[in-house]
């Protein structure tokens, strides 16, 4: 005699559960990998693109739906749509451990890939493989944020590796371009030469002043600040070379 599913039961693949628990209860609605991501961030707005069920459960994988009375307690409202918009945006996407394992991986990889680019060796002046930004990460204990991109965890990431391992490393400079009026070059000259590692090229012409610096890239916006408030807008402050390197120059 077969065995029989219960009926109730829900089989989905490419699943991805969202969770919310509010007033006491657990709330969950299942979503296609990937949506819930891109309505967070404004891609998608049709809710039917999101939702592999158009409807709120205690428990996806059981096949429980939530009352309407529960989601009017919890939520002040017994709308499908309106309680899946607020679980979208406030619930907690519920990933297995090998999905996990992977996600990590992958951001630790494109992290890492993302401070090769930016940095180089002080001595050479030579980018690193992403390999041993990778080895030079695990020596300082770096843990990646999965709630985080990748960008915005590419200063904390290499603080943390000239703190706590081995591997000499350091910013790679940008090369700019500065061009202010010749009257205000004398008067700035100092302080724009201050703010670089090296002068490569100053030029002064009869109305313009243009010089060429290699700057530690947290100096730009100083610089830039500099410009905007001596020169009245007349100055100009342009990129020539985002990450200088000794196979670039």
């Amino acid at each position: 005699m077969p065995i029989q599913q219960p009926s109730n039961q829900i089989k989905l693949t490419n699943v991805s559960i969202v969770r919310l628990k509010k007033g006491g209860k657990r709330f969950e609605i299942a979503c296609y990998k990937n949506k819930v991501q891109e309505w967070r961030n404004g891609v998608e707005t049709n809710l039917d693109d999101v939702l592999q069920i158009s409807n709120v459960f205690t428990n996806v994988s059981k096949g429980e739906v939530a009352k309407s009375n529960d989601l009017q307690k919890a939520f002040g409202t017994s709308s499908v749509d309106d309680v899946v918009k607020e679980i979208l945006k406030k619930g907690e996407v519920q990933v297995g451990e090998k999905e996990r394992e992977h996600d990590l991986t992958a951001l630790r990889k494109e992290i890492a890939t993302l401070v090769a680019e930016k940095c180089v060796e002080p001595a050479t002046q030579r980018p690193y493989p992403v390999g041993m930004i990778e080895k030079a990460m695990t020596e300082a204990g770096v843990s990646v944020k999965v709630g985080k991109n990748a960008k915005s965890q590419v200063a904390e990431t290499l603080r943390l590796i000239q703190a706590g391992s081995t591997l000499p490393i350091q910013r790679a400079r940008m090369r700019v371009r500065v061009i202010i009026p010749s009257t205000d070059g004398e008067r700035l000259e100092p302080q724009i030469e201050s703010s670089a590692e090296r002068v490569e090229r100053a030029e002064k012409r009869d109305d313009v002043w243009e010089i060429v610096l290699l700057i530690d890239p947290t100096q730009f916006k100083a610089l830039n600040d500099l410009l905007l408030k001596e020169c009245k807008r007349k100055g100009r402050l342009e990129t020539i070379t985002l990450a200088v390197t000794a196979d670039s120059n």
